[in-house]
């Protein structure tokens, strides 16, 4: 065994130990520690614990990737879901957790006095968060396969048996102190190599600055602006400048992102964990504090691998890369399948650009650029294997809170709240196993051919969140008068517009060979990408809901007093099964 595969195996399976050890000692014994760890989670614990449910494949492996091949527009991504968690905090997380109860359908269906709702929510959950997790499916797939030699299936049905072991037994009290772990594993794996890539490059060891710095060739060149000379020379346009569709496209993809992230029911989740509202207050603080230590370093990542990336395949000027001369990590690679070279004109060299005809590397996906760069640096073996463990923390601990959120929905929402309302904690408890058992199932099949790397699936999981659970709950917290009717109507809506929309324009007709809404890019709402779509589906929500509000009866004044309730600052409700 060699001595990467040694360092990869003990850095892997060592983590996956500790999970396992997490899981057994915090298994769950009730329904309260099932779905919200007792509601006793300290907010610095929880906040580590959101870290990692936020770090997703997405975060860890996609994000990178795509900034480093979007250059400037990629950051929408940081924006987006950055200021998503200053909406949670501000906006509805301390208001949920004073509510008291388990579950987003739960609380929608107290809310909105309306079984239905509740049936309405658990839906575009289970959308939102099916396609959510394919992308991290992908993640722990793309890891595997690279780092274990492993088949690409092998490894994420590897990776579904860790998941379901430590979900399963543990539920939220086992993924809640697992999670915390798993943080801890995945910072330490994205930040260690960004630090030796920015002494590498620029000297300065905080990756940060390194990517305001000059190089430490002695030329004087600024890191961005020696990118974006050597990608412009290659054809491909400038790394500092946006080339999205207009600013309105950019503005509504990072609202999309922002109001997704505040409406994902997995996030939401976390914040019932915590014992009062004021302390899922600070659960959010404490999260952006975790978070900010691997976004702010995304960048860096992103614009230190394409430079390095762009050096090995063309040294120096004019000359290219031989590919029998080629590296260890771009032969790794191409077992994977992620990345391809096809010599087109047969002189035994590598000619990257941007135009299709002349480009020899016919695909360099962008889900390995975090994953590859600690070898494209030629990084020690130990750091290359840290990163593979970051990277299936990363993909894993997201995963868990996905099908936590799947499960609860059905179990609990929708199998106690409607259709079996006398079903015992018992077998409630065995109800939400066993669901979680299938969605795993599900969500691993979905991943076996996922549509997209893994953080554009991701973007898609966050319009249908944005369209129909973010706008329901800030009208139920903000809106004492809105009724059930209302907000099931705008529910439908504004998820059945986003689900129209970016089906029609990602070519996923019903119909083979028509067209709706045109397909193409000139076609575009006022210029507004699927990716972006997800707020204008808010925004239908909202004006629907409204609507129907001025012609129907409003909520009953019990329901006004609750809110009202819930909006006063003090106390905070018990955890309630009921």
């Amino acid at each position: 065994m060699d001595e990467l595969k040694l360092y990869t195996y003990i850095a892997v399976f060592g983590s996956f130990a500790l999970y396992f050890a997490i899981a057994w000692w915090a298994r769950a014994a009730s329904t309260s520690e099932f779905y919200v760890a007792g509601g006793g989670v300290t907010p610095l614990q929880n906040g580590m614990a959101i870290g990692a449910d936020w770090m997703s494949a997405a975060s860890f492996i996609s994000m990178a990737g795509i900034i480093a091949f979007l250059g400037y527009e990629g950051s929408v991504y940081l924006m987006g879901w950055t200021g998503g968690y200053v909406l949670l905090a501000m906006l509805l997380a301390p208001y949920m957790r004073k509510h008291g109860k388990f579950t987003v359908p739960e609380f929608i269906s107290d809310r909105y006095y309306s079984k239905t709702a509740r049936v309405v929510a658990v839906i575009c959950l289970i959308l939102a968060s099916l396609t959510y997790i394919i992308g991290q499916m992908k993640g722990v797939g793309v890891a595997f396969s690279r780092f274990l030699e492993v088949d690409y299936a092998v490894g994420l049905g590897f990776g579904m048996t860790v998941v379901w072991f430590y979900a399963v037994l543990g539920g939220m009290k086992g993924i809640t102190y697992t999670q915390i772990a798993q943080y801890c594993v995945l910072i330490f794996a994205y930040t260690i190599p960004a630090i030796f890539i920015s002494i590498q490059l620029t000297g300065n060891p905080i990756p940060q600055l390194g990517l305001g710095s000059t190089l430490a060739d002695g030329s004087g060149v600024y890191l961005l602006d020696k990118l974006d000379q050597v990608v412009t020379e290659l054809g491909f346009n400038e790394y500092t400048t946006s080339n999205m569709n207009g600013s309105l496209d950019m503005f509504a993809f990072a609202l999309s992102l922002m109001i997704g992230t505040a409406g994902l029911p997995h996030v939401i989740m976390r914040f019932f964990t915590v014992p009062s509202a004021k302390a899922a207050r600070s659960s959010a603080g404490y999260a952006l504090i975790f978070i900010a230590l691997l976004y702010t370093v995304a960048p860096a990542v992103a614009a230190m691998a394409r430079l390095n990336l762009m050096n090995t395949i063309e040294p120096a000027a004019g000359q290219n890369m031989e590919y029998s001369e080629r590296p260890q990590w771009v032969k790794d690679w191409e077992k994977t399948g992620l990345l391809q070279f096809s010599d087109k004109n047969g002189d035994g060299k590598v000619q990257y650009s941007a135009h299709e005809d002349t480009n020899e590397l016919v695909k360099v996906d962008r889900d390995i650029i975090v994953l590859a760069n600690p070898a494209i640096a030629n990084l020690p073996n130990w750091v290359i294997a840290l990163v593979a463990a970051g990277g299936l923390a990363a993909a894993l601990s997201t995963a868990a809170g996905l099908l936590l959120a799947i499960s609860s929905s059905i179990s609990h929402d929708l199998m106690k709240g409607v259709l079996t309302p006398n079903l015992s904690e018992k077998n409630e408890l065995l109800a939400g196993r066993i669901v979680m058992t299938l969605a795993i199932l599900i969500s691993g099949y979905l991943g076996l051919n996922p549509p997209g790397f893994a953080a554009g699936t991701v973007a898609l999981a966050f319009g249908l969140a944005a369209s129909s659970i973010f706008p329901a709950l800030m009208m139920g917290i903000f809106s004492t008068k809105m009724s059930g009717k209302a907000a099931i109507a705008g529910m439908c809506s504004g998820v059945g517009v986003t689900i129209l929309y970016v089906f029609q324009h990602k070519g996923i007709m019903f119909i083979p060979g028509t067209s709706f809404l045109g397909g193409l890019q000139p076609n575009w709402f006022f210029g507004i990408s699927p990716n972006g779509f997800g707020a204008v589906g808010a925004l239908v929500n909202f004006v629907v809901a409204f609507t129907v509000l001025k012609f129907s009866d409003p909520a009953p004044k019990y329901v006004q007093d609750m809110v009202e309730n819930m909006r006063t600052p003090g106390g905070s409700g018990a955890i309630s099964n009921h």
